[in-house]
């Protein structure tokens, strides 16, 4: 998940910055130059981001099958009833 964001985020800002460069009659050499400088910064953050995401859902995930597992433990083997 985090190669997908990096990329996604990576290209965005990419095609923005080269974007902005053209509509505001920028150099192009200079502007694909910041173009590749935001792309990378992009990318870095993307990575950032899809790795905690993918951890977040990985440790959602395991928690709710353990406790899944648990409730199903519980019925097959019931506490024993204690009495006084």
């Amino acid at each position: 998940m985090a190669r997908l964001y990096a990329g996604i985020l990576g290209t965005l800002a990419l095609l923005t910055a080269l974007a902005r460069t053209l509509l505001h009659g920028g150099d192009p050499v200079a502007g694909v130059a910041a173009a590749c400088g935001w792309m990378a910064a992009a990318a870095a953050v993307g990575g950032v981001l899809g790795h905690l995401a993918e951890r977040t859902v990985d440790e959602a995930v395991a928690a709710r099958l353990m406790a899944e597992m648990d409730a199903q433990q519980a019925q097959r083997n019931p506490a024993p009833v204690r009495g006084s």
